[in-house]
């Protein structure tokens, strides 16, 4: 019997080719699921309330409040003509370009990338279906300091803003680790 462990063979590409994909699948299913389970609590539960009796959560910091957002994340671009539709696009534009980098510029290894882009994803397409069934999209997680409030948002949002801030650390690691290799070179001395 031949110990195959250590090769390199196609069933272990496959493998983690299937490995990467599976990860990218799994954040992006969690996201959609989790958001779009969440905007259903927030319509049953925080609508009747109205705009104006939060369910404070953490007094002073930490709100519930039901709010319906036609703009994208953060309640940006709330009033543009054709904005439905444009930020429909603009939605699926998104995830087919995540799609596409995640099957041609991302490695096998790229664990944490393959995450972010599943994130990344999974947020766009939450908010997509909200977009698209309702258009416009439920928010209702408002944090803040006494009278300071950031926009409302929901976990779609969230989902995006740590997917794209996982990317940003791995461009940064990336950059990292390929720099002390390029330290290590010898530089050239003019010679005369």
């Amino acid at each position: 019997m031949t110990d195959t462990s250590t090769s390199t063979s196609p069933s272990t590409s496959t493998h983690t080719a299937t490995r990467k994909y599976a990860l990218f699948t799994v954040f992006a299913l969690v996201s959609v699921i989790f958001d779009q389970w969440t905007k259903v609590w927030a319509r049953r539960e925080l609508r009747p309330r109205g705009s104006y009796n939060p369910m404070v959560v953490i007094d002073g910091y930490f709100d519930m409040r039901y709010a319906e957002n036609p703009g994208v994340a953060f309640s940006m671009f709330q009033d543009m003509p054709g904005g439905r539709i444009v930020l429909t696009l603009l939605a699926v534009a998104a995830f087919v370009l995540v799609v596409f980098y995640l099957r041609n510029k991302t490695g096998l290894k790229d664990t944490r990338l393959h995450v972010a882009l599943g994130l990344v994803g999974g947020g766009a397409i939450g908010n997509l279906i909200d977009r698209m069934l309702y258009g416009k999209v439920t928010d209702f997680i408002v944090w803040k300091v006494g009278k300071s409030e950031w926009p409302a948002f929901n976990i779609a949002d969230a989902a995006l803003c740590i997917g794209v801030g996982l990317m940003v650390l791995d461009m940064f690691m990336s950059r990292e680790r390929k720099t002390p290799a390029s330290k290590s070179e010898p530089k050239a001395t003019a010679s005369g």
